[in-house]
């Protein structure tokens, strides 16, 4: 039973929404079974593990991002990591064939259809957003992303997505905030920015 003196969103208000969450019923005071409900009466359509599109607004949203974005959200604290920040980032020539996903350290999270699950201690250092469309999903800030890559993916890679960030025409990584994120995660690389920047 909600409280009175709560401040919780009528359903009705959030079923204006593009995308609904389980979690945002939860948040609101409400039963995640009410998505079901929706959905059966054709106001929802399930579109991820508990995230429903609302069938009444259009949703204008890149099909190339359109997986990965409801993926993100269907995990609760969910952040683009990884090759998939790479790729949003245009600084790879790879292909993820999965979503790259991070969670906080402790999460547990049973398996998900295309989605690489990294579990991260510093989880909530450097998030940031990115609209893809009507949507913004949490995506590591590009800095953090960059020195992520040299401890989640090969050195090859990780070389290739800073020389593509520094030559790249539409944003060029911040080396102070690239050198603080490499710091805090223990991650060291000045000698491979010296090199793609000398």
């Amino acid at each position: 039973m909600k409280n009175p003196g709560s401040k919780h969103t009528p359903i009705e208000k959030l079923l204006r929404k593009p995308l609904i969450s389980s979690q945002d019923l939860r948040d609101n005071g409400h039963h995640p079974s009410l998505l079901s409900y929706y959905a059966n009466k054709g106001l929802l359509e399930k579109v991820g593990r508990g995230l429903y599109r609302n069938t009444q607004t259009p949703l204008d949203i890149n099909v190339q991002w359109e997986g990965l974005a409801y993926t993100v959200l269907s995990i609760p604290r969910g952040v683009v990591t990884g090759i998939s920040a790479l790729d949003i980032y245009d600084i790879t020539e790879e292909i993820p064939r999965e979503y790259w996903i991070a969670v906080p350290h402790n999460t547990t999270i049973g398996r998900r259809t295309r989605a690489r699950i990294i579990k991260h201690r510093n989880h909530g250092l450097g998030i940031s957003s990115i609209s893809i469309g009507d949507i913004e999903i949490p995506i590591y800030e590009l800095e953090r992303t960059l020195v992520d890559a040299f401890k989640l993916l090969s050195i090859e890679t990780a070389i290739k997505a800073l020389k593509f960030a520094f030559s790249h025409p539409n944003h060029k990584p911040n080396i102070s905030k690239i050198q603080e994120y490499s710091n805090k995660l223990r991650t060291p690389i000045r000698e491979y920015i010296l090199m793609v920047t000398t």
